[in-house]
């Protein structure tokens, strides 16, 4: 997907109040449906989808198209619709598996694009009541107060959380066996959350391959703001077209430590 530049730009303060209006409207319908008989059914590439995803896109999108008929939805389960320049990504349900499996550990994923770059990343957890947000270049915060990444600058005192060993494959699987051999602990699980953790300062260092973009780009801005690095596996910034391999660490060092063990 290729953007054209913005038309009018909208303040990202603008911006911001809106996408927590969105992230509310989300809430409670991920709750309505959390825990109760839910019907799932499996996309083209396995991966779940239940009616809790499929009506908080909805409800997203309408929201999206009355307040800013101009801008472009990226939705993980409508797709794409283009716009001016200014691009929404919608993960309704980041953790699906989590979610039907009664694990509070999914959350709702919001990023807004300016030309091609993660501008302001939400990421709320409904169950928990945690909701991060940030705008790029202001300051990262888990329910209006400011988080901040930890110092760890070394694999050896590092904690490692990727959400399941079973997604490396083949060269991927020998990149993370080697990371996950240097660092201090490792945790699985948490899909969105463990990067929420990793802005907050509670984990250190996260890989993890075969995501797509409404996967990531609301992280960026929330670990960037909180002072953490995240990018692909060879340092190159994330976007729309990224391979979906990402590396995020709480700092330089240690995402430079990291990146050079997957690169091997």
């Amino acid at each position: 997907m290729s953007l054209q530049p913005a038309s009018a730009s909208v303040p990202h303060s603008t911006l911001l109040s809106f996408a927590e209006d969105l992230a509310d409207a989300a809430r409670p319908i991920a709750l309505s449906h959390f825990r109760t008989r839910l019907d799932v059914e499996s996309k083209a590439d396995d991966s779940p989808v239940t009616i809790a995803d499929r009506a908080i896109e909805a409800r997203l999108r309408a929201m999206i198209e009355q307040r800013y008929p101009t801008h472009g939805i990226f939705g993980e389960e409508t797709g794409a619709t283009p716009g001016d320049g200014s691009l929404w990504v919608i993960d309704p349900i980041d953790g699906t598996k989590s979610f039907v499996t009664g694990i509070p550990l999914f959350g709702t994923l919001l990023a807004h694009l300016h030309h091609g770059v993660p501008v302001l990343g939400i990421v709320d957890m409904p169950i928990l009541g945690e909701r991060w947000t940030a705008e790029a270049g202001g300051t990262a915060l888990l329910n209006g107060v400011p988080v901040r990444t930890s110092d760890c600058r070394t694999l050896a005192s590092a904690r490692f959380m990727t959400t399941s060993p079973e997604g490396f494959r083949g060269r991927d699987e020998a990149a993370y066996l080697r990371l996950s051999g240097a660092v201090a602990l490792r945790r699985f699980g948490g899909d969105c959350y463990g990067y929420a953790l990793l802005a907050s300062g509670h984990c250190d260092v996260i890989a993890e391959c075969g995501l797509q973009p409404y996967d990531y780009l609301a992280l960026v801005p929330v670990i960037e703001s909180a002072g953490g690095v995240v990018s692909d596996w060879n340092g190159a910034p994330l976007g729309l077209n990224s391979d979906g391999r990402v590396l995020a660490a709480a700092t330089p060092e240690l995402h430079h430590a990291a990146m050079a063990l997957l690169q091997g």
